[in-house]
């Protein structure tokens, strides 16, 4: 008999999301004779795969090389590399593939259910779990876990109950607001300083003013003085600024950023990688060949006429100057702030439907090839809980379905 006294092994998988169901399918799979039991402290299950993507659930990321995969953690990339040689986003489209859920690419290499409906995912795992045998607690966190002399563990639960589990996955997602913490530290583990990624900046600015909604497909933008910069769309909102480059660039300085309480300066190039001496050269030929057109008037397509506009206004350029007429002054001015515009960011602004922590459990304590802890054996993790942590585009849920697979089948073994 085992600790739970059933013919099979009792399994204990902490946290009812997205790293949770994949790692308590897998096993259930893998062990028809296990006890699988799923213990979600909310009464919801799945909710960030429910909201994420605008509702249409990023899966994963067409990208389908290991070595190239792990270049777009900030966190957890070295680690993550031999794990994708054995689950990679090709095994989880075959995996949903297998239950009936057809997996469609964007042109940026984002995933989403051919029926651009998160409940297409959840229905799957709510399916496959019921299916697989898997038992769901609700309203039931772990308060504390200790080790039994005689193997295995003991659970207390929030609600005042307890219950022995064989062996113990932790996969509560960020551990942020989490009892667990205190749990984990007590048994040895060592959690990373934890702090969010993956947000917006707040940043109050003139230029910026009743322009929300404007977009730039292709700008670049770091954290001075001389972060990485991050390119790809930005998006002006009501607070400031957000879209992919921004959202990388916080996932790559999420931990430098926190540091300074989120007062830091940015600066922007509207036109991606656009350089001073070829803009000095087309406004040279815009002299020539439309002398007597205004200024304001828009002249790169990749800009919003509007945000053109703005910037003609902020580098002293009046709204009846010509381009004959244009000041070199003023000329260096708009370059300045078309190819390095400084702002300064007062905040952050998480979007909650791609919530993400870096921080967590500390990857050395971590055996990849099984997701099992070092320090306590029979003791598993996968998902947000460890100190990784993707950019925005299907990562953040690939590294759950990765390290879910291997902690179910690791823990389906004897």
């Amino acid at each position: 008999m085992s600790a739970s006294g059933h013919a099979g092994k009792h399994i204990a998988v902490i946290g009812g999301g997205a790293a949770g169901f994949f790692a308590a399918i897998t096993v259930a799979e893998a062990k028809p004779n296990a006890q699988v039991t799923i213990y979600e402290q909310s009464q919801r299950t799945l909710t960030k795969v429910k909201v994420s993507g605008g509702g249409r659930c990023n899966v994963t990321h067409q990208c389908f090389d290991p070595a190239r995969l792990v270049t777009y953690y900030p966190r957890g990339g070295r680690e993550l590399r031999g794990a994708f040689h054995r689950w990679q986003p090709q095994d989880t489209l075959a995996w949903f593939a297998a239950r009936g859920v057809d997996i469609k690419a964007e042109p940026d290499g984002r995933m989403f259910p051919t029926t651009d409906d998160s409940q297409t995912i959840v229905d799957c795992f709510r399916r496959s779990a019921v299916e697989a045998g898997v038992q769901l607690r609700l309203g039931q966190e772990l308060k504390a876990l200790q080790q039994n002399p005689e193997g295995g563990f003991t659970l207390e639960l929030t609600d005042g109950s307890s219950a022995s589990a064989d062996k113990v996955c932790i996969t509560a997602g960020s551990l942020k607001t989490s009892q667990l913490s205190a749990a984990l530290e007590s048994i040895g583990h060592t959690i990373e300083p934890l702090a969010p990624s993956l947000f917006a900046f707040n940043i109050r600015d003139e230029r910026l003013a009743e322009l929300a909604g404007l977009a730039v497909e292709k700008a670049s933008v770091q954290v001075l003085p001389k972060s990485k910069p991050q390119s790809g769309p930005i998006l002006i909102t009501h607070k400031g600024l957000s879209g992919p480059a921004i959202l990388r660039l916080s996932a790559w300085e999420a931990r430098a950023l926190h540091a300074v309480n989120y007062r830091f300066d940015i600066a922007i190039n509207w036109l991606g990688d656009a350089k001073e001496q070829p803009l000095q050269e087309r406004f040279a030929r815009l002299r020539q060949t439309s002398g007597k057109s205004f200024v304001r008037t828009k002249v790169f397509d990749a800009i919003p006429r509007r945000l053109w506009e703005r910037l003609v206004a902020v580098a002293g350029i009046g709204p009846d100057i010509v381009w004959s007429q244009l000041p070199k002054a003023q000329e260096t001015a708009l370059i300045r702030e078309l190819i390095d515009g400084r702002f300064a960011v007062v905040g952050k602004t998480t979007n909650k439907e791609e919530f993400v922590t870096c921080g967590g459990i500390r990857l050395k304590e971590v055996d990849f090839k099984t997701m099992e802890s070092r320090l306590v054996p029979g003791l598993h993790f996968a998902g947000e809980c460890l100190d990784i942590d993707g950019i925005t585009g299907g990562f953040n849920f690939q590294a759950a379905w990765t390290t879910g697979h291997l902690a179910g089948l690791a823990m389906s073994i004897a």
